[in-house]
């Protein structure tokens, strides 16, 4: 008889143990509205059961990590070039005259960065994002983050920016591998970048493909924050997030971003996100860039 009890407190145990793991962890994120919360807390009880990999993909710049008034890509691009004076001008002048957000642009940032090592851009991403961008990283995006790895998740981030620049900052930031940072990127021959890019390039469209062709499954929850951003957030199977969407309607376009998002459903964040003038930036104050848009939530 003292076996069979000890038999069904074994059994009471492992049941109570099993539904401890897989009972949902949830605390409203601070800085998310009310309905985002509960629309996030209903998400991961629906996914405690998930059979297959579980998978959240988050773009970067202007996502998770603060964009304003430079992209951390560039200025830390026209660091390196001030820093070498002649260094490829041709190409420089022409990215100064090209969209940077564009597919061209995102390839050539590559380019002329091409020769460092890969240790070298890591530590140059690092570098940058000590000195200009230590605050920069969005406190609400960093929770929800947490909660998603807490709940079983693996956190991809898909950018348009440079991968090897971005692997080592963000990767510890957000305490995720640095294999789950996918970016722009080229063959890395005998340690070294080349210019020879590596398709699909993560811009636009190429951000679901790098997806399917790096992570190589779907993912169940989906962010970011531009129109560049659209298709990778429409790849998403469950939730899908904009975080401070663009309300300007451009030429080639009949509703904004913001707008569309709004009309499919899409949660909506707005964080802050505002430059720190006290800062040099070489971006505006030596190649005349113009500055990406701030945000304030009121």
């Amino acid at each position: 008889m003292n076996q069979i009890m000890k038999i069904i407190f074994y059994v009471i145990v492992f049941v109570s143990i099993s539904f401890a793991q897989n009972k949902t962890i949830f605390k409203p994120i601070s800085g998310f509205h009310e309905d985002a919360n509960k629309l996030i807390e209903e998400f991961l009880i629906s996914t405690e059961n998930e059979t297959g990999r579980k998978i959240a993909v988050f773009d970067g710049d202007g996502t998770v990590l603060g964009q304003t008034p430079h992209y951390l890509a560039d200025e830390c691009m026209y660091a390196y070039i001030k820093s070498k004076p002649g260094h490829r001008t041709g190409l420089l002048n022409e990215m100064i005259n090209q969209s940077n957000v564009s597919i061209p642009y995102v390839q050539n940032r590559i380019r002329l960065l091409a020769g460092l090592s890969l240790n070298e851009m890591r530590e140059m991403g690092k570098q940058c994002f000590k000195e200009r961008y230590s605050d920069k990283i969005f406190e609400p995006m960093r929770q929800l983050i947490n909660v998603l790895k807490q709940n079983g998740f693996e956190v991809w981030i898909v950018t348009g920016s440079p991968e090897a620049m971005y692997q080592g900052f963000l990767s510890e930031e957000l305490e995720i591998p640095v294999t789950n940072i996918i970016g722009v990127k080229s063959v890395i021959r005998h340690g070294i970048i080349t210019e020879e890019i590596v398709h699909p390039v993560p811009q636009d469209r190429g951000k679901m493909e790098a997806i399917e062709t790096f992570i190589q499954d779907k993912p169940l929850i989906v962010g970011g924050n531009s129109r560049g951003d659209k298709e990778m957030i429409e790849f998403s199977k469950g939730l899908r997030i904009i975080v401070n969407p663009d309300t300007f309607v451009a030429p080639d376009q009949t509703e904004s971003i913001s707008d569309y998002a709004k009309k499919e459903g899409w949660i909506i964040l707005r964080i802050n996100d505002t430059p720190d003038d006290s800062i040099p930036w070489i971006s505006t104050e030596d190649y005349k860039i113009k500055r990406n848009k701030t945000n304030i939530v009121k």
